[in-house]
């Protein structure tokens, strides 16, 4: 619809003089419909970045309907414009963090650090550049203060995308969120300078870029991410070098009223106190990870994740695209039955360590019970790690002179994300399980046509 849109305002547009109907109407209309498609995505990811990336655009819309109206019809809501474009850059660093990180430890540290990092840079940096903008930039000291605030704001975004997305394996989504970035930011600054030098045309046809950019960052969200290997937060380091120059705004203000303008002080004040916030938060989120809530999640024989960890991440795994395994071992009994409970827990715990070695970062290993371990695999190698998690029980297992030797029985279920639901998974892993310990397959994955045609090894 986005694109439909843009492609009429180009054609009735044809180098015409601006006229409300398209330049107010149809041009602000090609954002809303980017902003309505992100969110009728049917890729399952984190909601919250697709609420901040369509906040951002709809406040970017906001700002530039109430631009349009003051061109057209003279009102005066350039105060109400200047404030939904501001607002664009921290929300539209939050969502397009969420997009391409979207599992995160702390929601409200994450909000709270996006906060801070984008408030605090901005204001620091325009605050040091607009003593020796305002010898040079003609304005109000507001008006100076935007003519750096913008730009920087661009760069900031730019700058923490790319970052971003360097840190992470390639995907078609986040080359796609890069790239709208790079379009949107590249339009804004050659809007800045246009206008700094007097050459802006309303309604001229390469404001398009802005749109192109927003049309790109919608299209991202229809295209899966890879979160294997994400990074969790923002480094701490950048939320604490915003926080200190906040505060040397401050400090300077103090000693020397003149030096900046008075409401350079308000997002200043506001990012110390954010951060302040942002302490509290951290240290109730420390309280509540108190070592009785880790042994709670932790099974204390194998030191794996127990059978409740692994349902809370089970959860969350039903979103992601990978499999299930569940291992059952075979010959455990008899060693536990004759050599007593001390050597089976042993064995168990050699198990372990042979199992997790094979486990790709970002997966997860658990004990479930007794001799029953499950692990949630992302990707799409679930299988494959199941014949080599089997593999590993080829040689036998050394215990206090002994010569034991154990086999396993891996069934292997698919979860695509969106169909499967928890019970329904759990049983088609439990079932072909039980089916490779029938037949003694060693590892099977689960089909509709189980009994016959399921793979087997």
């Amino acid at each position: 619809m986005a694109i439909a849109t843009l492609i009429a305002y180009v054609t009735l547009r044809n180098d015409s003089a601006p006229i409300w109907q398209l330049d107010l109407l149809l041009f602000n209309l090609i954002a809303i419909f980017a902003a309505l498609t992100l969110l009728l995505s049917p890729v399952p990811d984190d909601r919250q970045g697709r609420v901040g990336i369509t906040a951002a655009i709809l406040f970017w819309s906001i700002g530039s309907i109430a631009s349009s109206l003051e061109t057209f019809f003279e009102f005066n809501l350039n105060q109400l414009a200047q404030i939904s474009y501001a607002l664009f850059y921290p929300t539209a660093l939050y969502g397009i963090a969420r997009a391409i990180r979207f599992k995160v430890s702390s929601k409200s540290l994450e909000i709270l650090d996006t906060l801070i990092i984008a408030l605090g840079c901005t204001t620091i940096l325009s605050a040091f550049l607009i003593r020796p903008a305002m010898t040079s930039i003609s304005g109000s000291s507001f008006e100076v203060f935007l003519a750096i605030f913008y730009p920087v704001g661009d760069v900031i975004l730019l700058v923490s995308v790319l970052v971003l997305s360097v840190q992470h394996k390639f995907s078609f989504r986040n080359l796609l969120l890069t790239l709208g970035v790079l379009v949107y930011t590249t339009a804004d600054f050659y809007f800045l300078y246009t206008s700094q030098a007097g050459t802006y045309e309303f309604g001229s046809l390469t404001d398009i870029g802005w749109l192109l950019g927003f049309i790109l960052l919608s299209e991202s969200i229809w295209h899966q991410g890879d979160e294997t290997s994400a990074p969790r937060s923002f480094n701490p380091t950048v939320a604490t070098l915003a926080l200190l120059g906040s505060s040397a705004i401050l400090a300077i203000a103090v000693f020397q009223p003149q030096y900046f303008p008075r409401f350079i002080l308000v997002p200043a004040f506001a990012t110390i106190s954010l951060s302040f916030m942002r302490m509290g938060v951290a240290i109730h989120d420390a309280r509540n990870m108190s070592n009785e809530q880790i042994l709670a999640r932790t099974d204390e024989l194998t030191g794996l994740a127990n059978r409740r960890k692994f349902m809370v991440e089970f959860e969350e795994f039903l979103q992601m695209p990978g499999s299930v395994l569940i291992m059952d071992l075979d010959g455990f009994k008899p060693v536990n039955d004759s050599y007593g409970h001390d050597v089976g827990d042993q064995l168990l715990a050699q198990v372990a360590n042979r199992l997790k070695r094979l486990i790709p970062e970002g997966s997860l290993l658990a004990r479930l019970g007794g001799d029953e371990f499950g692990a949630l695999i992302l990707g799409e190698d679930g299988f494959e790690i199941a014949q080599a998690l089997r593999a590993t029980f080829s040689y036998p297992f050394i215990l206090e002179g002994l010569e034991l030797k154990l086999d396993v029985s891996i069934g292997e279920a698919k979860n695509l994300p969106g169909e499967s639901l928890a019970d329904q998974l759990m049983r088609r892993a439990d079932e072909a399980m039980y089916q490779a310990k029938r037949t003694r397959a060693g590892v099977i994955a689960w089909s509709s046509e189980l009994g016959s045609q399921g793979m087997r090894l």
